[in-house]
């Protein structure tokens, strides 16, 4: 693939997550919206945000050759997914239950996925127009300001141009730590006590949705240990950008990174962390 090529699909990407997340803001901010609430089969929230969202990426995602695997979508087989090379692992609202709470804490998540490696990502933040964005090769970044623009859709190096390259961050007393504080799992409190041990003081911080893994790879996080259940549309796009800017998805005995498009598609257990932060027990 052809770095022409790499770009017009990023820019397809970030086109189909900026149409989904008008969509979702025209829901989010109409004061008489009725968010149409069900309850999917793992008893998570399904709204009609989620699946407006997901029509109108699957509707731009359309013009590209590779196959979609969306949360909201109908999940073919694995004996023909595992035929799939490249695909797209889409989540068209992660984090409905921040968009529920009214918390804008939720995002359009978007990744290309090449061999069971993510190697393009793109994340879009609705309420606050911020875009994430990766590609292999080429870095990450974190836009502001960015918004559909109907007549002369976003190029690679406008984003690139309004962007600063991931990570952002730098300078930091505390060793910070991204989890939740209401809901630690045993399995993380341990791991919070390791790290403690490492690092004495540690900073706990919460975001919703992808949000998290994002943290570490803008650098104001230093670390992300996932001890429950999550599927590859929550992290793929997220991963894509982890690894472009120097960090990693691993599994929580730091052997490999996540992979994707596999015959189960939940991921196990995870850390997200710099390559050079690994911390094993």
């Amino acid at each position: 693939m052809t770095n022409s090529m790499e770009h017009q699909y990023i820019q397809v990407a970030v086109e189909a997550a900026l149409r989904a997340g008008k969509v979702i803001l025209s829901i989010y901010e109409d004061p008489a919206s009725d968010f149409q609430v069900e309850q999917k089969a793992d008893h998570s929230p399904l709204t009609v945000a989620d699946r407006k969202a997901h029509e109108a990426i699957c509707a731009c995602l359309a013009d590209t050759p590779f196959p979609v695997l969306s949360e909201e979508g109908k999940h073919l087989p694995y004996t023909e997914r595992r035929q799939w090379e490249t695909l797209w692992i889409v989540d068209p609202l992660d984090g409905t239950k921040e968009f529920i709470k009214r918390n804008g804490e939720f995002t359009v998540n978007i990744a290309l996925v090449h061999h069971a490696v993510p190697v393009m990502g793109v994340i879009y933040i609705p309420v606050k127009r911020e875009l994430y964005f990766a590609l292999e090769g080429e870095g990450a970044y974190k836009a502001a300001s960015i918004s559909l623009r109907e007549e002369n859709p976003w190029t690679w190096d406008e984003l690139v141009a309004q962007a600063g390259r991931l990570p952002l961050w730098e300078g930091r007393d505390a060793y910070v730590v991204v989890a939740s504080r209401s809901h630690l799992t045993p399995e993380t409190e341990d791991f919070i006590e390791i790290l403690r041990q490492r690092h004495g003081h540690v900073q706990l911080v919460s975001k919703g949705s992808s949000l998290k893994i994002c943290l570490v790879a803008e650098g104001k996080a230093d670390i992300y240990p996932r001890f429950a259940p999550t599927m590859e549309w929550d992290t793929a796009a997220g991963h894509a950008i982890a690894r472009a800017a120097g960090c990693e998805v691993w599994h929580t005995d730091f052997s490999s990174p996540l992979v994707y498009n596999k015959e189960d598609l939940h991921n196990p257990w995870f850390i997200v962390a710099g390559c050079g932060d690994k911390v094993r027990e």
